[in-house]
């Protein structure tokens, strides 16, 4: 089993370098590739309120051979329970759901800015975290702006923002501000637009060099950039695969190389978070 190293944030809570990504994993299907992944060494696992999958990714945590102790579930908070009393019933709805006692990680899946009710979903969120039902809280699509009116209103910092960052999306200043204010980037989608880029020659030069697969290759680009990739996988094969790329060591040009393949029109779909609106 691969040992992956650890983020850490402002307040000493971490995570693995490489995380299990749940979208579109529904059902048994489902439920056996999450306790596969976990059981394959992913101790971490990513669900949302919005990909209607919890009650899956629950009952794989549960069907694991790894105790529930050693792994951290995450789920976000959508954007139409933003105001107050949603929120609460969501964060609650998404625990049942789980059938957990606590979600370890909740998130707020995006700003909403022009809803403009992110605030009341993130004091729900801190009310649910000093009741113990949710042990600690971030956010996902959230723009620096958005993260410093958070602490600004509530005193309190996410501990991690999942955004979009792959090689087509390098997102170089946003990570530099996360690691500036000790926030762990996750990033969603890691391998982005992934049958352009596993065909890019750069990507296939570097792969080739250290004898892994293009795939392998983005990964490690993640890891070497201290974020946090959640890739999925339904396949054992694959999930070892990708857990297998968290000790491929990139050199500085490498990771350079790869970062240069950002594009102005990276993002996989129109979700600026400047304006995009999750229902």
């Amino acid at each position: 089993m691969t040992a992956l190293p650890v983020r850490t944030a402002h307040n000493g809570f971490t995570l693995p370098a490489l995380g299990f990504g749940t979208y579109r994993l529904n059902g048994s299907a489902g439920a056996a590739a999450v306790a596969s992944a976990i059981d394959a060494g992913y101790r971490l696992v990513d669900s949302a309120f919005n990909y209607e999958n919890e009650g899956a990714v629950g009952r794989g945590v549960a069907e694991a051979m790894t105790a529930r102790s050693e792994v951290i579930v995450t789920t976000k908070l959508p954007g139409r329970h933003h105001p107050s009393e949603k929120a609460r019933w969501s964060i609650e709805e998404s625990r049942d759901r789980l059938g957990l006692d606590a979600t370890d990680l909740h998130l707020i899946h995006w700003p909403n800015p022009i809803q403009g009710e992110y605030v009341q979903a993130w004091s729900a969120l801190i009310d649910a975290q000093e009741r113990g039902t949710v042990r600690q809280i971030g956010v996902s699509n959230f723009l620096p702006e958005h993260l410093e009116r958070l602490e600004r209103e509530t005193g309190v910092r996410p501990v991690v923002n999942q955004i979009e960052v792959h090689p087509y999306l390098p997102q170089t200043e946003q990570l530099a501000y996360h690691r500036e204010h000790g926030i762990i980037t996750e990033a969603w989608s890691p391998i982005g637009r992934a049958k352009a880029l596993v065909q890019e020659p750069l990507i296939i030069e570097i792969a080739a060099a250290h004898g892994i697969t293009p795939v392998q290759t983005v990964l490690a680009w993640h890891v070497a950039r201290q974020s946090v990739a959640i890739p999925k996988a339904s396949s054992v094969e694959h999930q070892r695969a990708n857990l297998a790329a968290a000790s491929v060591v990139l050199d500085d040009a490498e990771v350079a190389a790869i970062t240069a393949l950002g594009r102005p029109d990276g993002r996989l779909f129109d979700a600026d978070p400047r304006t995009h609106e999750e229902s």
